[in-house]
């Protein structure tokens, strides 16, 4: 069986601010291209690696805004992050929040962010708070 998500996109309005915001806060280097019209900076993938990669996407469907799907990173520690992403400009929605599902295992930490573009962001972090 494989994961449900293979793949996510990230609408914004302006790219090279949208890349210039996920560099600083997850020091993430993309790949520019096109993608049936539309201007793409894609994440960076590992061939068979843990997890999904996707693109920070500027196109007429991709609408930025707080509604919809949330997209979660994993980041070695949610205050270390907070602290990036409110130096480069984002608003805290969700504060860092210790989190644990119905039978009470420990899942880890959780925040969420506003980007450089308005979409709710949130991030994962299992040991380092």
């Amino acid at each position: 069986m494989k994961n449900p998500a293979c793949y996510f996109e990230i609408p914004v309005r302006d790219l090279d601010r949208a890349v210039q915001f996920y560099q600083q806060v997850f020091g993430y280097r993309f790949e520019r291209t096109t993608i049936d019209g539309n201007a793409m900076a894609m994440f960076p993938s590992a061939d068979g690696g843990a997890g999904i990669t996707g693109a920070l996407a500027k196109g007429e469907s991709y609408v930025p805004g707080r509604q919809g799907a949330r997209v979660y990173f994993s980041v070695e520690t949610i205050d270390d992050t907070l602290k990036r992403a409110t130096d480069a400009g984002a608003k805290v929605l969700y504060p860092k929040t210790r989190i644990a599902d119905g039978s009470g295992d420990e899942l880890g930490w959780v925040a969420e962010i506003e980007d450089s573009e308005g979409n709710c962001i949130a991030i994962h972090a299992v040991g380092g708070a």
